[in-house]
């Protein structure tokens, strides 16, 4: 086994028996490298990824193709890392499928997981049984919240494939400021009419931002009951 050999091995060893905990930013981005550079000096490569890019947070949100174009890298390795931090909210959605979403809380901090480590400003439909269990929870569409992010009827036929009972509109402000527009409410409104004529309630419209979210909801800027129709 060579040098090169037993420094992988070693930090392997190290991983297994302690976790990632102790390991620095640097360290982390040479394990998993081992995994698609074989012959490659990871080590090097980590360091010359956190300096170009600030953090082990920064490199793993950068798109593969800004990565790729540090020395050494290659688009594949670049792929690999951006799948980790799409692993984590693809894990975290999904660990919940069963989960009961009992209060509008519950809500937030599920889609909170739904936003997680997606710099695009993205819709999304949370749909719900009548025990407001999670059906399904999935991407309507980019973009700010208007009639091109938001086509009602396809959310509609969305709500209605899964069957079902109550469904979530929510959206997310890569900004960092989870703050309603005026078209938020518009837009939440036309929804809730549109589901209601099938019998489906808009509960809410939940803005993520970061590690935060405003419920329109929660915040007076929407009343299910004035989004009803009267037959």
């Amino acid at each position: 086994m060579s040098n090169h050999d037993g420094h992988r091995e070693r930090l392997r060893e190290r991983f297994r028996k302690e976790g990632l905990a102790n390991f620095q930013e640097h360290e982390v981005l040479e394990l998993f490298l081992f995994y698609c550079l074989p012959r490659k000096d990871t080590n090097e490569l980590g360091h010359a990824l956190i300096k170009r890019f600030g953090s082990l947070a920064n490199v793993l949100e950068t798109p593969a193709e800004e990565l790729a174009k540090l020395p050494g890298m290659g688009i594949n390795a670049a792929t690999f890392l951006t799948l980790i931090a799409q692993l984590e909210r693809y894990y975290l959605m999904h660990k919940n499928d069963e989960k009961i979403l009992a209060s509008l809380d519950d809500c937030g901090k599920y889609l909170e997981n739904c936003f997680r480590n997606q710099r695009n400003e993205t819709v999304m439909l949370l749909c719900l049984d009548a025990k407001c269990k999670v059906i399904s929870c999935n991407e309507v569409g980019q973009g700010s919240v208007n009639s091109a992010a938001v086509p009602i009827r396809r959310v509609v036929e969305m709500a209605l494939g899964v069957n079902a009972s109550s469904a979530i509109l929510a959206h997310n402000h890569p900004s960092g400021l989870a703050i309603p527009s005026g078209e938020d409410i518009q837009t939440t409104r036309r929804l809730a009419l549109a589901l209601d004529a099938v019998e489906i309630q808009l509960v809410d419209h939940i803005i993520v931002a970061d590690s935060d979210y405003v419920s329109l909801r929660q915040s007076g800027l929407y009343h299910p009951d004035e989004c009803r129709i009267s037959l």
